[in-house]
């Protein structure tokens, strides 16, 4: 069996080591169109690899995968968070789970990672080609034990069993042939970044970045970069689209976990509106109005004389408080027993109703990630194989399935890499 494996990101180099184990007789051969491979594993987590996540506060699967739910469901009952932290332990990758139940090796270096699934790629006699940039695959059938060919689209009633041809561009080798072929090239933003899969007539869904920080016309907010907020909640006016988590505040506008999950929800819809909105900001995170008020009254009665700007909500800092008074048209040096009514409505409409201009988007460094790709309609959900090509199988980013920050995304690489995989050997582990 010749097993070519299409891009050696994540899901890639995953998938191969587990073919190999199961079908140690398979030749599985990965091409790379970059000069590296992991690369964006290298990066993930701020260089320290966000390897996965202990799922104990995802309440819905939905939650955390806009799009790929269902299979992810089915998918993770495979081989789930757990199974991919017993996996990379077993390979000698000490692992550590965080509070905010974000899972990291414990050296906090991805490059450990990446050197892990590198070695055992070779261990295991893995071919990795590098600077091999896939420009097409065709599905052909044999036609005689000559060997001649047609391609699968063409009439053929004495055809035989079904190969791949994979064209590279700029590479030594021109063409390759595989009986198999996973396509695990990732997300991109780019319209043609799927022209090579053109021959074999997939349904696509127009790529569109997800993962993205917000940038905002206030620049008065703006001037505040560095400050974060713990626990706040984020909407987008018009939608009912919101999350909550930490919000960072940067010099371009918004970032942190609430504000990407906030994009990644909101991918299809903000690239439709060409990133314009109102950003809805609640700084105090769930609290309703009637909760704040109660807070500020209870602050008020706790401290009468005392300045407003010295007496703030505790998950607020002094600097963010100022600037939220102020919007608010309230003076920051007036005492607490001052404030009247009509201060108290314009606060609390500021505290959990706060409105940004959103100009437009700002990658999350170079992890970033895409919506869209080869529609799910085309593949099996058992095993990600191609429902109209035998022999063809997709995992990772480069089909529609994404997740939100937090090592959603690297553990649907692992677990659609290991469908996949066992897919293979399910289907062929005999030939």
């Amino acid at each position: 069996m010749r097993v070519a494996i299409i891009g050696a990101g994540a899901a890639g180099c995953f998938a191969s080591i587990v073919l190999k184990r199961i079908m140690p007789t398979a030749v599985v051969d990965i091409y790379e169109g970059g000069v590296r491979p992991l690369a964006k594993v290298s990066v993930t987590g701020g260089g320290r690899c966000n390897l996965t996540n202990s799922f104990n506060k995802v309440r819905s699967i939905a939650e955390v995968y806009p799009r790929g739910e269902r299979i992810m469901k089915r998918l993770l009952r495979e081989f789930s968070n757990n199974d991919a932290c017993r996996w990379f332990e077993a390979a000698g990758v000490k692992l550590l789970t965080q509070e905010d139940e974000c899972v990291f090796p414990v050296s906090q270096d991805a490059m450990e990672i990446v050197n892990s699934l590198l070695g055992l790629i070779r261990k295991h006699g893995i071919s990795l080609h590098t600077r091999h940039k896939v420009m097409s695959i065709s599905h052909l059938t044999y036609v005689d034990e000559s060997h001649d060919a047609l391609r699968c689209d063409e009439k053929c009633p004495s055809a035989g069993r079904g190969f791949y041809r994979i064209s590279f561009a700029d590479a030594m080798q021109k063409t390759v042939e595989a009986d198999v072929v996973v396509v695990t090239t990732g997300g991109s933003q780019r319209s043609d970044s799927l022209q090579f899969v053109g021959p074999l007539s997939l349904d696509i869904v127009p790529p569109v970045p997800s993962l993205f920080s917000f940038c905002l016309s206030d620049k008065s907010v703006r001037e505040m970069t560095g400050t974060v907020v713990e626990n706040a909640s984020v909407s987008l006016a018009g939608t009912k689209l919101r999350s909550h988590g930490a919000l960072l505040i940067t010099h371009w506008g918004m970032s942190g976990p609430a504000v990407l999950k906030l994009s990644s929800y909101a991918a299809r819809h903000l690239s439709d509106t060409g990133y314009k909105g109102t950003l809805l900001v609640n700084w105090l995170g769930d609290s309703s109005e009637q909760e704040a008020m109660q807070m500020l009254a209870d602050m008020a009665q706790d401290n009468p004389q005392k300045m407003l700007c010295s007496v703030y909500p505790q998950q607020l800092n002094s600097r963010l408080w100022t600037y939220l008074l102020l919007k608010s048209g309230i003076n920051s040096s007036m005492r607490w027993g001052e404030l009247g009514r009509k201060g108290y409505n314009k606060l609390v409409n500021t505290l959990t109703n706060d409105q940004y201009e959103v100009t437009g988007k700002n990658r999350f460094k170079e992890e970033f990630v895409t919506c869209g790709g080869v529609s799910l309609t085309n593949v099996s959900s058992k095993t990600l194989e191609c429902k109209s090509h035998e022999g063809l199988y997709f995992a990772g980013e480069v089909l529609d399935i994404d997740g939100i920050t937090g090592g959603f995304n690297l553990q649907a690489a692992w677990s659609m890499a290991h469908t996949v995989a066992h897919g293979i050997a399910g289907k062929y582990g005999d030939k």
